[in-house]
């Protein structure tokens, strides 16, 4: 597994809930705060309040390995209530691509979180860069953590929706 081939992570969650709640809960930015081991805190920025292309929030994060660092995201596409995504960057290029999907099925929805990886550069890649030889194992412990946040996410939305 190589950087430069962007890695992705999803995750899928069933709920037995009505399409519209599902939208209302994927698109609250705040959603994954409860959750994540590593987001601590997100906040719309510019006059924002809800996903439209252009918009931006900041997320405030914390990882044992990594430090504490402040991302600004750039929402990239939204489709309601079907799909909206939103690009991480501190550059010309985006670090990585998040976002969640909304399918509904005959008895509720499926909900699917999801992270590309690059092609910009991230914090991950200064890890990479002086152990080019672990590569690999380096995005693969990454993606991992990254795969238990979202699952972490997903479970607790459906038990909010599902009541």
């Amino acid at each position: 597994m190589r950087w430069r081939d962007h890695p992705t992570v999803e995750v899928t969650e069933r709920i037995a809930v009505d399409p519209d709640a599902a939208w209302a809960a994927v698109t609250d930015i705040a959603l994954p705060v409860d959750a994540s081991p590593e987001l601590q805190d997100v906040t719309w920025l510019d006059g924002a309040t809800e996903p439209v292309v252009g918009a931006r929030f900041a997320g405030r994060n914390r990882n044992e390995h990594l430090g504490e660092w402040t991302t600004t995201c750039t929402v990239t596409e939204v489709d309601p209530p079907r799909r909206w995504t939103w690009e991480v960057a501190a550059g010309d290029e985006p670090w990585s691509t998040w976002g969640f999907e909304v399918d509904p099925v005959r008895d509720g929805v499926v909900v699917r979180q999801f992270l590309r990886m690059g092609p910009g550069r991230s914090g991950l890649n200064i890890a990479i860069d002086a152990m080019p030889d672990r590569e690999g194992r380096i995005i693969e412990v990454r993606l991992a953590e990254h795969r238990d946040a979202m699952a972490g996410t997903l479970a607790a939305l459906k038990a909010r929706l599902e009541g």
